[in-house]
């Protein structure tokens, strides 16, 4: 039986105003019969909207009602005035929404598994410069019957993990509600990939459901830290040798804040957090922009080896925002001189979202995750160390064209976090960093997080992932293909001009394999290769 948890808040006053209108009129009314007749309408009237709050409150479908009885009707009727009102008030294009209108209309609709199609063709600018498409085929593929999957770990990786080309990007518990991870994790098990925990650690609301793991490690060791907070070793194999976890991945910057370090805003740090992470209450907790336990590139493959070793063989890789060229170009010469190569490399783009930071790093820092993605598939080319190392990209990644797309400019799967933000019923209130979220995605607080029905929610955790891949799964056989792994730049093209068309082959160009080891003449890698050594991320003088 569920617990209504009603505090005095303004989220609730149109409902306690109702009723209590409500019960004064029955008592005028049953006090003085002469008066029953003039207010028997207003009654019925604040009878009506006081039934209405309740079964607001009582209702699994929309969390905003939960949380909003009777006014957040306003907003629903406002959407149902469509497309004029629903354009002006709730999908503006105003700073900090990450998607078009079509694209939240998709993952709603497809999470709601109600019909994802529309009429009279394309709404966007086919002659704008920027707009891109993928090439079909003449000769269409029937559709495949499997589910898009790759295996992920090299040479030295004793268990390698069999991976949906489609998971759930990092965020953390702390960022998000206990509900929220709850319902990710179930979507996750029943849909057969992965959930990224963030670098909040792998709380009890991971756990719960079994849904496969990837355990992200930050620089600040939440879950495997000392009281110094300082890795620790010991804590870090314990929790590891979890069969839920299947692969460990070390955050080296966020695409969203990279060099900044994580932020999870004092309002947020509830008792739980505070507990779980080893951390103050009444403070921000901030991870450090660098990580401790190393300081070099070599430094770095060293502690990655020391993740697989302590993960008992486990995939172990690393996820970063790509900035200065030669410091990730010093890891790959880090990864010749020691021998040692992490399994996967997350690559995030500067176009990822975050709960809090400051505007200048969402906007202006970091490379895009497109840019991002191609240069690290073709340094890995230079060096010959591609066929050993997975590449996943996140940033911005929302539909089955933003998948293909990123794996014709090199990756191999693709990871969501905004787009399973949207299928558990966000709406871009914009106040994920001040614990009041109105759907109770991001909030900490029982009596908003109470909205968030979690049985509901995987649901829409679930078909949100599956409805996504039958969306590739039609690209994939439309332009005569059979795994989205088979994607090359040559399937798709860009508007460069009002005039002029590129194919991606010749906006991004291919490295030779063992380029960068023969020397490059690519002006793209030739002088950052130079720079770039092994035992400092600092370039060479």
């Amino acid at each position: 039986m569920e617990t209504l948890m009603l505090p005095f808040s303004p989220r609730f006053i149109v409902l306690t105003i109702c009723g209590v209108v409500t019960a004064l009129l029955i008592g005028l009314g049953i006090a003085d019969h002469k008066i029953l007749k003039v207010v028997v309408i207003p009654i019925l009237i604040f009878g009506a909207l006081t039934a209405l709050g309740i079964r607001d409150l009582l209702q699994k479908s929309h969390a905003v009602l939960r949380n909003y009885p009777i006014s957040a009707h306003i907003r629903f009727l406002l959407e149902e005035i469509r497309p004029e009102m629903r354009q002006y008030f709730f999908e503006s294009e105003k700073d900090g929404m990450p998607f078009s209108r079509d694209t939240r209309a998709v993952i709603y609709q497809r999470a709601k598994m109600v019909l994802d199609k529309r009429p009279f063709g394309t709404q966007e600018n086919i002659y704008a410069e920027g707009y891109e498409w993928m090439h079909h085929s003449m000769a269409p593929k029937p559709h495949a019957e499997e589910k898009f999957r790759i295996t992920i770990g090299g040479p030295d990786c004793k268990r390698p993990y069999s991976a949906s080309v489609f998971n759930i990007s990092a965020m953390s518990f702390g960022a998000l509600s206990p509900n929220a991870v709850r319902a990710l994790n179930a979507g996750a098990k029943k849909g057969g990939f992965a959930h990224d925990t963030g670098e909040g650690g792998f709380s009890p609301y991971h756990r719960e459901n079994g849904g496969d793991i990837i355990w992200e490690i930050g620089s600040g060791y939440f879950g495997c830290r000392n009281r110094d907070g300082t890795f620790n070793a010991d804590e870090f194999a314990r929790v590891a040798a979890d069969d839920q976890i299947k692969m460990v991945e070390l955050k080296i910057s966020q695409g969203a804040k990279p060099g900044h370090g994580g932020v999870l805003p004092a309002a947020k740090v509830s008792e739980e957090i505070s507990r779980i992470r080893g951390v103050g209450m009444g403070e921000d907790c901030i991870s450090p922009p660098y990580h401790k336990a190393f300081s070099t590139p070599v430094g770095m493959m060293e502690f990655i080896g020391e993740m697989r070793r302590l993960s008992g063989g486990k995939p172990a890789g690393f996820k970063l925002c790509i900035g200065h060229k030669w410091e990730f170009l010093a890891i790959c010469k880090a990864m010749l001189q020691t021998g040692i190569y992490p399994d996967f490399i997350v690559v995030d783009g500067n176009e990822g979202g975050t709960g809090a930071a400051p505007l200048e790093f969402m906007d202006h820092l970091g490379m895009p995750m497109r840019e991002g993605v191609n240069f690290v598939h073709n340094a890995l080319i230079g060096i010959n160390a591609r066929d050993r190392i997975m590449i996943g990209a996140s940033g911005k990644i929302a539909t089955a064209f933003d998948i293909a797309r990123a794996m014709a400019l090199g990756a191999d799967w693709c990871n969501s976090a905004r787009g399973f933000m949207f299928s558990l019923g966000c709406i871009q209130s914009l106040s994920c960093h001040t614990d009041r979220c109105p759907t109770g995605v991001t909030t900490q607080d029982p009596s908003r997080n109470r909205a968030l029905v979690v049985p509901h929610k995987l649901e829409r955790v679930f078909n949100y992932h599956h409805a996504t891949l039958h969306a590739l799964t039609e690209l994939i056989a439309a332009a005569g293909l059979e795994h989205p792994q088979e994607i090359r730049p040559i399937h798709f093209s860009q508007r460069v001009s009002n005039t002029e068309v590129a194919s991606f082959d010749k906006l991004y160009p291919s490295l030779r394999p063992g380029e960068l080891i023969d020397g490059t003449a690519d002006p793209r890698f030739r002088d950052a290769w130079a720079q770039a050594q092994s035992d400092s991320f600092a370039p060479a003088s």
